[in-house]
């Protein structure tokens, strides 16, 4: 799964701010993912967790000429020790998810 760097990572003082994105996930299903690994959905776009907030956008991205997929943004902030096994979880869930 390293193969897949984030968008933006930096860890200052502790603190981790992490963004990756996801193709052919919704916010529906993102948003679920995180509710499973214990936060709590706050709006259509923020979802929080006991030591982390994940802050969720989507867009339509081309994948070649005529085919579109959503990709899911997602920005983590938290502390670095809950919050890192929480991105890895959520990155073999939306690895699984569309089957």
């Amino acid at each position: 799964m390293d193969a897949l760097p984030p968008v933006e990572r930096t860890v200052d003082d502790g603190t981790l701010r992490e963004t990756r994105q996801f193709r052919g996930l919704t916010l529906d299903q993102a948003a679920g993912y995180l509710e499973s690994l214990g936060g709590e959905r706050v709006d259509e776009h923020r979802v929080e967790g006991d030591g982390w907030t994940a802050e969720l956008s989507a867009r339509r991205v081309p994948v070649g000429p005529s085919y579109r997929l959503t990709e899911v943004t997602i920005t983590w902030t938290g502390d670095r020790d809950v919050l890192e096994p929480i991105i890895v979880r959520f990155r073999l869930k939306a690895f699984r998810a569309p089957g």
